[in-house]
């Protein structure tokens, strides 16, 4: 499903972007770059760039206190969120060089990083200490996904073996206050994961599963409990993917005759507590992509496989089920994510050859979407990701000396 961007291809951050791809086959994964060194190696961010706020160490508290500024039009974030259409400030976490440590996602209590390494060992780290309580190292010919499942007690790793002639997904679940980690192939009562997409919101994620009749099944489950609910199945040889996880609901992509000219591709929702899945209307029947949705509302992509950019597709929205959609115009595939009060999703344009990127939000209270950050030049970002109603980036600064990623978030409640 995942799709790097692709001014990100040549550098070492591609093992972040790869590695946060699913090997099913919607997508398939990448290989890595440069070694990095886990652990020690995180240095905070600097106060170079004006206008972000910044904490040392990468441990930023809640409550940080920001500075009003004039809108942003450099890739600085640069004022405070007085109402729902103030721009927001983004701050700073960490900074470094494009083959160094890359974020995963930070908890309040933990900052979760991968290495640049072609396996991605994957480090968890507790802010208050600065000690280090996980570090997952791929076993050989593994490669670690993204995203890190975490609360304030348990993460969940993943690691796949793709090449080959027998893939593998592997799952452990760590014990944070003791580092010790369980195989959740191992786990009873939990069904397994077959396809390496997973899709999270603290401590609620979702992913796919085969079942004893050969289905491919959309599961719900608590990283805490272990606890799971079984969405919907789609029949062999369909499958479902892509899942989405907010706040109160989890979006999906259900694929029906796969192999054939009559290949169908559908998006579905579901309440995270009971019920069915229901469907979300298309605008072009059988191509949507991805989507997300947050009470009752749902933005989505649609994307052909005949379009002749497939890292770019149209995104809409509708704010009911019965609602018309509405076009929210071009947008970077793969992007959307649920986060806090708000759905978030990226676009980019092109200006004389140049790229920029840009980040953008919606939710009720709002006409229209909402840009909240724009790449400087010779800048690319990684697809937004989402923990305790934080949203978090990554910026690679192409044309900086030397080269470097700084990572940010940005509240959104």
């Amino acid at each position: 499903m995942c799709r790097p961007h692709p001014a990100l291809i040549p550098l070492a951050i591609l093992a972040l972007l790869t590695t946060a791809c699913s090997g099913s086959p919607e997508s398939s994964p990448g290989t890595s770059g440069a070694s990095g060194s886990p652990g020690g190696s995180v240095t905070p961010g600097g106060s170079d760039s004006p206008g972000l706020s910044s904490t040392p160490g990468g441990s930023v508290s809640p409550g940080l206190s920001s500075t009003p500024g004039a809108p942003n039009t450099s890739g600085t974030p640069t004022s405070s969120p007085a109402s729902p259409t103030g721009t927001p400030t983004w701050t700073r976490i960490l900074r470094q060089p494009v083959d160094g440590q890359h974020i995963v996602t930070q908890q309040r209590k933990y900052l979760v990083t991968r290495a640049s390494d072609d396996a991605g060992t994957t480090t968890v780290t507790d802010r208050a200490s600065h000690q280090v309580v996980v570090r997952h190292a791929p076993a050989a010919g593994f490669v670690a996904q993204s995203p890190v499942v975490i609360d304030d007690r348990w993460a969940l790793i993943e690691e796949i073996r793709s090449d080959g002639s027998s893939p593998e997904i592997r799952a452990y679940r760590y014990d944070l206050t003791t580092g010790k980690r369980t195989d959740l192939a191992k786990q009873k009562g939990l069904p397994r994961i077959s396809e390496p997409e997973i899709g999270a919101y603290n401590g609620i994620f979702a992913y796919s599963s085969t079942d004893s009749r050969s289905r491919s099944c959309l599961v719900v489950a608590a990283l805490d409990s272990l606890t799971a609910r079984t969405v919907t199945c789609v029949p062999d040889p369909g499958y479902v993917a892509d899942p989405v996880v907010s706040g109160d609901s989890v979006t999906f992509s259900e694929i029906t005759a796969p192999q054939t000219p009559q290949r169908c591709k559908r998006l579905l929702t579901a309440s995270l507590s009971a019920g069915p899945a229901r469907p979300i209307p298309a605008t072009r029947t059988c191509i949507q992509w991805s989507g997300a949705s947050l009470r009752g509302a749902t933005i989505w992509s649609e994307v052909g496989a005949t379009d002749p950019d497939q890292y770019q597709s149209r995104a809409y929205l509708r704010e009911s089920t019965d609602a018309p959609a509405q076009s929210l115009g071009p947008i970077i595939t793969d992007t959307i994510v649920a986060c806090g009060n708000w759905i978030h999703w990226e676009s980019r344009t092109t200006t004389n050859g140049a790229e920029s990127y840009q980040v953008l939000r919606w939710q009720p209270t709002l006409s229209g979407p909402q840009p909240i950050y724009t790449s400087p030049p010779n800048t690319a970002i990684t697809a937004p990701v989402c923990q305790d109603h934080t949203l978090f980036i990554e910026a690679a600064h192409l044309g900086a000396t030397p080269k470097y990623t700084e990572a940010l978030q940005l509240p959104t409640t």
